[in-house]
């Protein structure tokens, strides 16, 4: 407990940007949901037909699943709040739509037939008799539309659209519970404050009501335009993978470019996988971020290694890119964060394993957990199963960390890991040697188009010179500093910097 409010102590302006942001696109994506669902199920009322397919269609996509209904938005929409926001309007609509449907049917027939003979006309009907009367029951589907939207907006982060998921996404990559819940409570108190205020607001009289919301539009448009008007500058943006690492060097490239050249950087870290920020990248919503040379041959542009020297397999990568998406890598890092696999250390005693190979012999024995990436990849586990003959039974997918953890409790004792994870230190556990050198070199260098290094000549500099520094022990050593004693990433790369006197 006494963590959890150091931690609320040092980031207390992080949780209140967060949660500014989570109430931001929650709203907006409320109000767009029931500028849609209100009329439509107003019009629905007049055809029983037309209704029930419209409710299906309403109602199927609602199953779609959270992250692959985020996962489809990317291509259509980029990253950031937009495709967010979609998102979440389409899992609100059913609620607010289903519940306008019904407040509208259930109004006593007499009471529509006591308009018709006092002269009123379709609409007067419906803003003096119907709505005023159904308006309980819509407002308690906007309610549980609230309440799905906070909870959902969470997952936003995956995509770049900030929120209160930023802080829960950190704490489950660096595998602290006082991070996750920094991000969880606020956001299941926010449920209850604005379903609070919703009831409220559904027993303020009709002519109230509308006031009220046209308040809240305007407060939210002003939210939204504020912000807007007041950026200035031409801003570059740099983003990382999930991980410490990619935190700690895109914050080194902020350090780098900002204290040589004019320029500001926003870093966006924790930004999903691989396939994600490329895409991100190729349709200009981040200027640049870390890739690997192992990565952009095996995953991104899909050659076959002609060497597996680092300098040749840096060189094939480079001209790869540009040929195929034009798209450059500045100049390497030293350390190589090459896929491995680990056990335990008494695992590895127990059994005499040293080497990837070793793991036949107690094949039986395996509880293999891997990440999603590694599994799939063609130059992960498929790789391994190729060149060593290793089939295994009940491999176990999830989250980078969570592999950790699963191990040092024993529900795995087999996981894939990065040679510079600070967990491997942490949880004393043994890289088998690849001793049929199936993992290609992965050294990291930025990644941009080629089109913004001719807008950014400049940042070339200052970034090349990280060229051939950063040991394997010295990346090791940063993000153990960062995932184990929850230092800043920032601060860990600015102290580096400056001990190796690459900045002032």
């Amino acid at each position: 407990m006494t963590n959890f409010f150091d931690i609320l102590s040092e980031r207390k302006g992080q949780l209140f940007s967060t949660m500014i942001e989570h109430i931001q696109i929650s709203f907006i994506a409320l109000l767009i949901a029931t500028a849609i669902a209100v009329p439509l199920g107003i019009l629905l009322t007049k055809t029983k037909t037309i209704s029930e397919i419209v409710m299906n269609i309403a109602a199927i996509l609602q199953t779609i699943p959270s992250l692959a209904l985020l996962g489809l938005m990317i291509p259509l929409f980029g990253i950031g709040r937009v495709p967010a926001i979609i998102a979440l309007v389409v899992y609100a609509l059913l609620p607010i739509l289903r519940n306008t449907y019904t407040g509208i049917k259930e109004v006593d027939p007499s009471l529509i037939e006591a308009a018709k003979g006092i002269g009123m006309k379709p609409f007067r009907r419906l803003t003096k008799v119907e709505l005023p009367i159904a308006m309980p029951v819509i407002m308690a589907g906007v309610r549980t539309a609230m309440v799905l939207i906070i909870g959902t907006a969470t997952l936003a982060a995956l995509i770049g659209a900030g929120g209160l998921g930023d802080l829960i996404l950190l704490g489950i990559d660096r595998n602290n519970a006082s991070l996750i819940l920094l991000g969880a409570i606020p956001a299941a108190l926010l449920a209850i404050i604005f379903d609070l205020i919703l009831r409220f607001m559904a027993k303020l009289s009709y002519k109230k009501l509308l006031m009220t919301l046209g308040v809240i539009v305007m407060i939210i448009i002003l939210a939204i335009a504020i912000p807007m008007f007041a950026q200035k500058g031409d801003k570059i943006t740099l983003a990382g993978k999930l991980g410490s690492e990619p935190s700690i060097i895109t914050n080194m490239y902020k350090i780098l470019i900002e204290e040589e050249t004019k320029n500001t950087v926003e870093v966006k870290d924790g930004m999903g996988k691989t396939a994600f920020l490329f895409n991100a990248l190729k349709s200009d919503d981040i200027d640049g971020y870390l890739e690997f040379t192992g990565t952009v041959l095996g995953e991104l542009t899909k050659e076959p290694l002609k060497s597996k020297e680092e300098k040749k397999v840096y060189k094939q990568a480079k001209q790869s890119l540009e040929k195929k998406y034009q798209m450059t890598m500045l100049k390497p890092m030293k350390y190589n964060n090459t896929y491995a696999l680990a056990v335990k250390r008494d695992f590895a005693k127990q059994h005499n394993i040293r080497t990837i190979g070793d793991l036949n012999k107690v094949k039986d024995q395996l509880k293999p957990g891997f990440t999603l990436e590694f599994n799939d990849r063609p130059d992960g586990y498929k790789a391994v199963q190729k060149a060593y003959n290793l089939n295994l039974d009940n491999i176990r997918t999830m989250e980078p960390k969570l592999r950790y953890q699963a191990i040092n409790k024993g529900n795995i004792n087999l996981i894939d890991a990065y040679s510079t994870d600070a967990e491997l230190k942490q949880y004393d556990m043994v890289v088998l040697k690849d001793d049929k050198h199936v993992f290609p070199p992965y050294q990291g260098a930025p990644l941009f188009k080629e089109s913004f290094l001719k807008k950014h000549p400049e940042i070339k500099k200052p970034l090349n010179k990280l060229e051939n520094k950063i040991s394997d022990e010295d990346m090791q050593m940063m993000n153990y500093k960062v995932t184990v004693k929850n230092e800043d990433p920032y601060t860990v790369a600015k102290d580096y910097l400056k001990a190796k006197g690459l900045i002032k």
